[in-house]
């Protein structure tokens, strides 16, 4: 049986308005404090005299715990629903965030981002098919408007966070936020309806394996999935460093640096928002297609420029990729089959975050051998190589689903 639901309807406003709302704040909160320890990472690295290598690891801790929850939340999206799973996604990352606080240690730092990415990681599968079966009639605009209030935060919130870290420390930056957790479960319960159509029984794990193996012979899944994979690892990569490289190559400070990197999340947020509009009206594979050669030209010139203007305006231009995100994900989620669309999601999650989490630890490597420079012209191939796929991509049509 199909879960799809509000085959017309406005996007705002209502009972779906409310529910859009709730998580997208939700999302602001989970995708912004994500971004607060790659913010921070100078200053953490210099109380733990932390090489390149070791600051990449901890992003990667963190990114490879999210990827490790994605399938287990697929699976248990068919059969909970998504209220439970982002009510708890709430909680959990409210409470591991105060775990920092009791981290004297570096090894207690990567335990307490282990567990905020455990935590953050029940939110995304959830998010993407409760979006998907609930705004079928305006999917990439939904999609776009939740996964650009996250980039709103993940501008916002880091540097917020630099400035309580400038006055209180890092600890009390990442604590600062609990409260504000605790209150999005609270309206996320309040407003996300429990499913009613019987999804919570599952399919099972088996038949699902084998549902999944088998859209592998669907080309859609293959490169849509290759394409995400490859513009995620650069993506982490850039967040990841981006602050780091400007710093130590460039010569700005922190705070400037951290300026930079929430000047990329507000043109993320922005061309999200176009972004899902644009491929509403032209088509997912050719706006997919050309977002990805748009964003090939900042990270060539980044190592080539000097001068805060320009590497002010450029360093904000990487943000362009971002909007990738929520066409390729209203992509994959609308093609996977109803019957096992969030187990399946979750499963598929879990492989290219988990790949696309290296891309920090590749590039702190690089740094550490005095690649940084290098390591953008890497970012940049991979870009390229991610528009060749998808303008092979072919137009999406909905299966019939269930069976």
């Amino acid at each position: 049986m199909s879960t799809r639901s509000g085959a017309n309807g406005s996007l705002v406003g209502g009972s779906r308005g409310r529910l859009l709302l709730s998580v997208a704040v939700g999302w602001f909160l989970v995708l912004g404090m994500r971004f607060v320890l790659p913010a921070l990472l100078p200053t953490i690295s210099n109380e733990f005299d932390l090489t390149e290598a070791s600051a990449g690891f901890a992003v990667t801790v963190l990114w490879v715990t999210y990827a490790a929850m994605q399938f287990p939340t697929g699976l248990a999206v068919d059969r909970v629903g998504e209220r439970l799973l982002l009510v708890a996604s709430a909680v959990l990352s409210g409470l591991a965030l105060l775990t920092y606080w009791v981290a004297p240690t570096f090894t207690l730092v990567l335990v307490a981002t282990g567990l905020f990415g455990l935590g953050t990681g029940l939110y995304g599968p959830s998010r993407g098919t409760l979006l998907s079966r609930t705004f079928t009639d305006r999917e990439g605009a939904a999609f776009g408007t939740v996964l650009g209030a996250g980039s709103v935060g993940a501008a916002a919130l880091p540097l917020l966070a630099t400035l309580v870290a400038a006055v209180y420390g890092w600890r009390a930056a990442m604590v600062a936020v609990v409260p504000l957790f605790a209150l999005v479960a609270i309206v996320l319960w309040m407003t996300v309806p429990p499913r009613d159509d019987g999804t919570h029984e599952g399919p099972g794990v088996r038949r699902t394996v084998r549902r999944l193996v088998a859209s592998f012979h669907d080309r859609r899944i293959v490169l849509a999935v290759t394409g995400a994979t490859l513009m995620l690892f650069g993506f982490q990569a850039l967040t990841a460093f981006l602050v780091t490289y400007l710093h130590q190559v460039k010569h700005l400070s922190t705070g400037t640096a951290g300026a930079i990197l929430s000047g990329l999340f507000v043109v993320g947020a922005l061309s999200q928002a176009g972004g899902g509009l644009v491929a509403d009206r032209f088509g997912q594979s050719r706006t997919l297609a050309a977002i990805a050669i748009v964003s090939v030209p900042p990270l060539l010139a980044l190592p080539n420029l000097d001068g805060r203007l320009a590497l002010a305006v450029v360093g904000s231009l990487t943000g362009v990729r971002m909007s990738v995100g929520p066409l390729i994900n209203a992509y994959i989620v609308g093609t996977l089959p109803d019957d096992v669309e969030g187990t399946a999601w979750g499963l598929l999650r879990t492989g290219f975050f988990a790949i696309g989490s290296l891309g920090s630890t590749v590039v702190g490597v690089l740094a550490t051998m005095a690649l940084f420079d290098e390591a953008f012209y890497l970012l940049a191939a991979l870009t390229v190589l991610a528009a060749v796929i998808f303008l092979t991509l072919p137009a999406r049509a909905r299966p019939s689903g269930a069976s």
